[in-house]
This record gives structure tokens, C-alpha cells and sequence, in this order.
């Protein structure tokens, strides 16, 4: 398998697997406590706006990135392959308490097992290294910056959201589970 059909497998197996994860693991007002603020709509408007505006820049462009080193595409294979396995592990280790709106489950409770002992949110992280790899695939600065900068916001509001509901549900034993674990980026943020 050469490396553009390598890239266009991953980058359509993460939209499917990001199109099921939504459809599979949405929350209904009836079963949980969704306490989404807009935060899922916001999300996927900045990703797809990112990643388009991205991707034109790159084809319009020519590659800058460290001379428009073809290597690059290689890291981004490679970034792309850990960031879905960072993504998928998370969500796998929550099991039924993972939601792809913001929401509480009646039996939910804190995970503090694999990824979540190092950081609070796992699956964001590997969202951000997935952005990180389309915008290395690029070979384009402005393209890397186009697709990292606003998925990285949009991301850190709903995290901001996601940590104010899990305070509400778990008070003082997620703020014990705060304070010995980064929210995002292992012994950093």
C-alpha cells in the first residue's frame, strides 16, 4: 500500500469511525443528564471548517514545512495512526459512560484506569494529535495552523464544559482526580 491510499484510508476511517462514535454513544435526554451547551454542533462546525479551509490552503499552496520535506507525510501517517489509537483506547476504556454529547450516566463513574490515569481527557488529546497529523500532512505552516489553532479551541471550551458537569456530579472526588492529573497534555496542561 503506497503512502496517498495509507492517508486516505486513515483520514476516511477516522470520519466513519467519528460518524459511528456520534450516532452510537449520543446520550438521549431520557437516559442521562446531557449538558451539552451547544458544545457537539460547535465542535463539528470547527472541525469541518478547519479541516476544508486546510486542505484548500494545501492544495493552493506550496509545501513550506521544513522545505515541503516529503518525510513529512510519513509523520503524518504515523501521527494519524496514534492518534486514533489514543481516541479509540479512551473510548473503549469508558465503555457505556462515554458520550459524544456532554453528559452524566445514572451509573457513571470516575475512570481513573489506562490513559485516564495520566490525563482527565484522553480522547481529546488523540482528536488533537488526528489534527496535528492533517496539518503535518499538509507540509503547509498556515495549513497546520488553519486546522490545529481552531479545533484546539473548540476542544478546550468543551472541555470547560465537560469538567464544570463532572465537578456538579462528582464534587470533591473529581477535584481530588484534578489535582493528580493534567487535563489534556501528560505533565503539562
Amino acid at each position: 500500500m503506497n503512502l496517498s491510499l495509507l492517508w486516505r484510508v486513515l483520514i476516511w476511517g477516522w470520519l466513519a469511525s467519528e460518524i459511528a462514535i456520534g450516532l452510537a454513544t449520543r446520550t438521549k435526554r431520557s437516559s442521562g443528564k446531557v449538558r451539552d451547551r451547544g458544545t457537539l454542533a460547535i465542535l463539528w462546525i470547527v472541525i469541518f471548517a478547519s479541516i476544508t479551509a486546510c486542505e484548500w490552503i494545501a492544495d493552493r499552496s506550496t509545501p513550506n514545512m521544513f522545505g515541503g520535506a516529503r518525510w513529512l507525510r510519513s509523520l503524518g501517517d504515523a501521527l494519524m495512526i496514534v492518534g486514533l489509537a489514543v481516541r479509540w483506547t479512551a473510548i473503549l476504556t469508558l465503555g457505556k459512560s462515554f458520550s459524544s454529547n456532554v453528559a452524566i450516566q445514572e451509573s457513571q463513574t470516575i475512570q481513573r484506569a489506562g490513559l485516564y490515569r495520566i490525563v482527565r481527557h484522553p480522547s481529546y488529546l488523540g482528536m488533537l494529535i488526528i489534527f496535528l497529523a492533517i496539518g503535518v500532512h499538509s507540509r503547509n505552516w498556515l495549513a497546520l495552523a488553519v486546522v490545529l489553532v481552531p479545533t484546539t479551541a473548540a476542544l478546550l471550551y468543551r472541555i470547560h464544559v465537560e469538567e464544570i458537569e463532572l465537578h456538579d456530579a462528582f464534587g470533591a472526588e473529581y477535584a481530588e482526580y484534578s489535582q493528580s492529573t493534567k487535563r489534556l497534555i501528560p505533565g503539562i496542561y
